[in-house]
């Protein structure tokens, strides 16, 4: 299970240490999906305005052909646009869905937003069809804000 407030304060440590966000977001990401069993891809993509894309940073599991994901489309870019976060508990259910691995059933995006602007999401992929929990939702919230504290720290 995931130990937000472990994690928060290990992010908090790198920044206090000079660490930058990618570093952060290599960390976050590394332990998000070793915490559950249940999340068998983790990745974090960040917004490319200029393209109109989220592109992926960095994840754990298995690789994907979605490097870029046009906002609005899918699962990601449709949370994007529309800013907010999202679960489907079940992927199958979904018109707009992009297959990355046939075999994932649900999908959690969390938004890393700090005031109005929106850097990026952390996407959650399981193999268990309704995986994710208000709980785990809240739980990577208290990631994502700290990691959009560091965005927003560099990009002032």
């Amino acid at each position: 299970m995931l130990e937000p407030n472990v994690l928060v304060t290990e992010l908090q440590d790198l920044r206090d240490n000079g660490f930058l966000s990618d570093a952060l977001l290599r960390r976050a990401v590394k332990d998000i999906a070793a915490a559950d069993d249940r999340f068998d891809w983790v990745g974090v993509y960040l917004v490319n305005s200029e393209e109109n894309v989220v592109w992926l940073h960095n994840y754990v599991g298995k690789p994907t052909p979605h490097s870029k994901i046009p906002l609005g489309e899918g699962i990601c870019g449709t949370a994007i646009s529309e800013g907010k976060n999202t679960t489907v508990p079940d992927v199958s259910a979904v018109d707009n869905y992009i297959v990355c691995d046939p075999r994932i059933k649900s999908e959690m995006v969390v938004l890393i937003r700090g005031d109005d602007e929106i850097f990026g999401l952390i996407d959650i992929d399981s193999r268990t069809i309704e995986a994710f929990t208000d709980e785990d939702s809240a739980a990577v919230q208290l990631v994502t804000d700290k990691l959009a504290e560091q965005l927003a720290q560099e990009r002032s």
